[in-house]
C-alpha cells in the first residue's frame, strides 16, 4: 500500500535559507516521522528560493534567453501581442520559458529554476540520511505541460537515491506476452501523486511517499537529468510550424 502525506512547519522560504534543516525538521515533528525506505517530494520552488534564483521581472525576457539552448516553438497571440516560447534549458527540459515563473514569489520578481536540481536532491538526500539514519529518496518536482495534452502535472526535474525509471522490458504481462517497451517513468509518476496532497497554494511544499521502498536505493543511482529526451532519440525537436518552415526552405533549396 501506497500513503502520500505533506507535512506542515515549512514557513516562506528566503534567500539563504537552511533548506536542509528546515525540511528535517518539519518530518522530524510530523506524526508519520521518517521511515527507511520513503521517498520525499520537494517543490522545486523552494529550492529555487533559498538558492537566491530570483530574477526581476522586468528582465524576464532575458532570463528565459539565458536560460535557453534550443528553441522549439515560439508563438505570438493576435490578441494580446505576447509571444509564449517554448524551449530546452540547460538542464535539458523543454518547457514553455524555460521555467522561469511568477506564482508565490515577491512582487516585482520572477524564479528560475534551481542550479543544479539533481545536485541539490543529493545533498538533501545526504543530509535526511545522516539525520534520521535511515535510507530516504529525494525527488524534486516542477509544474510541466505535456506533448499532445492540455493542462499540466507535476514532474521530476530532480532525483537522489530514486530509480527514476520501473524496467518492465523483458518481464511479461497478463497474458503472458513479453513487454519489450515498457519503461514507466516512475519519478513522474510520483511526483504527481505527490502533487494532489501538497497542491499549490497550502504552504506544504514537500510530501513523502510511503510504500515504494524498493525504488530507494544508492545516492549514486542516475538522477532525473536522465529522464528529458533529447538528441537523436528526440522526435518532435521543434514546432509544427518550424519543421514546415524548415522542410519548405530544404525543398526549395534555401537551406
Amino acid at each position: 500500500m501506497i500513503s502520500i502525506w505533506a507535512p506542515e512547519g515549512i514557513d516562506e522560504i528566503t534567500s539563504g535559507a537552511d533548506l536542509q534543516a528546515i525540511i528535517g525538521d518539519a518530518l522530524a515533528a510530523s506524526p508519520d516521522g521518517i521511515q527507511s525506505g520513503d521517498i520525499v517530494v520537494v517543490t522545486s520552488k523552494i529550492i529555487s528560493k533559498a538558492e537566491g534564483r530570483f530574477v526581476s521581472a522586468v528582465d524576464r525576457e532575458d532570463a528565459i534567453t539565458a536560460e535557453t539552448v534550443r528553441v522549439v516553438a515560439s508563438r505570438t497571440n493576435p490578441a494580446t501581442g505576447s509571444t509564449t516560447r517554448i524551449v530546452e534549458s540547460r538542464l535539458g527540459i523543454v518547457a514553455a520559458a524555460a521555467g522561469v515563473d511568477a506564482s508565490n514569489t515577491p512582487d516585482g520578481t520572477i524564479l528560475l529554476l534551481p542550479e543544479d536540481p539533481d545536485a541539490s536532491a543529493c545533498a538533501l538526500a545526504k543530509s535526511l540520511r545522516a539525520r534520521f539514519g535511515v535510507d530516504v529518496g529525494v525527488l524534486v518536482s516542477d509544474t510541466l505541460g505535456r506533448a499532445w495534452r492540455d493542462g499540466q502535472t507535476d514532474q521530476a526535474i530532480g532525483a537522489a537515491g530514486v530509480t527514476v525509471f520501473e524496467d518492465l522490458r523483458g518481464s511479461t504481462d497478463a497474458q503472458g506476452r513479453e513487454l519489450s517497451v515498457t519503461l514507466p517513468c516512475v519519478a513522474d509518476e510520483l511526483c504527481s501523486a505527490a502533487d494532489l496532497v501538497k497542491g499549490k497554494s497550502t504552504g506544504r511544499p514537500i510530501a513523502v511517499v510511503r510504500g515504494r521502498g524498493d525504488l530507494v536505493g544508492s545516492l549514486d543511482l542516475p538522477g532525473a537529468r536522465t529522464i528529458p529526451r533529447t538528441g537523436p532519440t528526440d522526435m518532435f525537436r521543434k514546432g509544427y510550424d518550424e519543421a514546415f518552415a524548415d522542410g519548405y526552405a530544404a525543398g526549395r533549396g534555401d537551406a
